[in-house]
C-alpha cells in the first residue's frame, strides 16, 4: 500500500448551486483525507464560479483510498451552508504519480450541482533498504569474505 504525501492543487469550481438568494456566495472547501482535514480560504463574493489556486499537502498511509472535498458557503450571522461535495479516488495518482488538474462532479443529495477542478501529485515515502553504500550489513564483500559487515584490510 502506498505511503507518502499527496499534494492537492485546488484550482476552481464552476456551475455551483447558489445558496445565497440576495447576494453572491462566499465559498470555501474543506478537504478531508482519512482523519486529516484542511480548509481553503474563503472566495469572498465569487459566487458560483470561485477560484482558489491553493495547494494542500496530506500524509497518506495504508488504507487511504480517497479524498473528499466539501464545498461550503460562508455566512455571517448564521451557520455556513453546505453547497455540495466530491469524492476523488486516489488510486490513479498512486499509480501515475500525478494527475493534472481535472474536473470532478459536485453532488448534493445525489444530484449534480456543479464541478470542481483539482490536480493531484503523489510523492512516495522512500523506504530504506538498510546497510551502508547499498551493501547490506553482514553480507559478503567483493573479496568473498564476510567479517560482520566489515571487510578485512590487506
Amino acid at each position: 500500500m502506498p505511503q507518502g504525501k499527496i499534494e492537492v492543487l485546488l484550482v476552481c469550481a464552476k456551475g455551483l448551486d447558489n445558496t445565497d438568494f440576495l447576494c453572491n456566495m462566499d465559498p470555501y472547501v474543506i478537504l478531508t483525507c482519512r482523519t486529516q482535514e484542511q480548509k481553503s480560504s474563503v472566495a469572498s463574493g465569487k459566487g458560483t464560479e470561485p477560484e482558489w489556486n491553493e495547494t494542500f499537502v496530506f500524509n497518506v498511509s495504508d488504507g487511504v483510498s480517497d479524498l473528499t472535498l466539501k464545498i461550503m458557503d460562508s455566512d455571517t450571522g448564521s451557520a455556513d451552508d453546505f453547497v455540495g461535495e466530491a469524492t476523488i479516488p486516489l488510486e490513479p495518482v498512486f499509480l501515475e504519480g500525478s494527475v493534472p488538474p481535472m474536473i470532478y462532479n459536485v453532488v448534493k443529495d445525489q444530484q449534480y450541482c456543479g464541478e470542481i477542478k483539482i490536480g493531484l501529485t503523489f510523492t512516495a515515502e522512500e523506504r530504506g533498504e538498510g546497510g551502508y553504500g547499498g551493501q547490506e550489513y553482514g553480507t559478503q564483500d567483493y573479496s568473498g569474505e564476510t567479517y560482520g559487515g566489515w571487510r578485512e584490510s590487506s
